[in-house]
């Protein structure tokens, strides 16, 4: 089993948004954005996802709406995956999750990606290759059992076939 965490793809300028995070809630892709969610979606075509969750901001619903078509799923909102929240909420789902059968794809930020896998490395886990967090990128967590042991970034996704 794999855990996915995918940044969310390219969105409209944060600025007029900057002082208020229920406002920001609603940014939506741009031209970009939508480029990388269709990027995204080749990525994940082939794999056997069994659930697509994400942060309740807008720019993550779309950024993973297509993937969970395509695997005929609905997208799960999760707070815990919402700009703002606590890494400690993120980890605990991560560990729930990670030893049930079947990928899971989780849409997240800028803010809540970076710290989560920095506490993982601080626990133990190893990462092969490079490391970033750019706007739809993916995180790829290999498990055993409740232990998050190796990941891997991917930068810019591309189909695997």
């Amino acid at each position: 089993m794999t855990l996915y965490l995918v940044r969310h793809a390219a969105a409209g300028h944060r600025s007029p948004f900057d002082n208020d995070l229920d406002l920001d809630l609603d940014r939506q892709l741009n031209d970009v954005g939508h480029e990388q969610a269709a990027a995204l979606t080749e990525f994940f075509a082939q794999m056997s996802v069994r659930s697509v969750w994400s942060s309740l901001a807008t720019r993550c619903f779309q950024t993973v709406r297509p993937i969970a078509a395509h695997h005929g799923l609905e997208v799960v909102p999760q707070h815990f995956l919402t700009e703002g929240a606590r890494p400690v909420d993120f980890l605990e789902a991560l560990r729930a999750e990670s030893s049930l059968k079947g990928d899971l794809v989780l849409c997240s930020h800028g803010d809540l990606i970076p710290e989560v896998v920095s506490r993982l490395l601080r626990e133990g886990m190893t990462v092969v290759g490079p490391r970033g967090c750019e706007k739809g990128s993916v995180w790829s967590l290999e498990t055993r059992g409740r232990d998050i042991v190796r990941a891997s970034y991917t930068a810019r996704p591309v189909s695997p076939g």
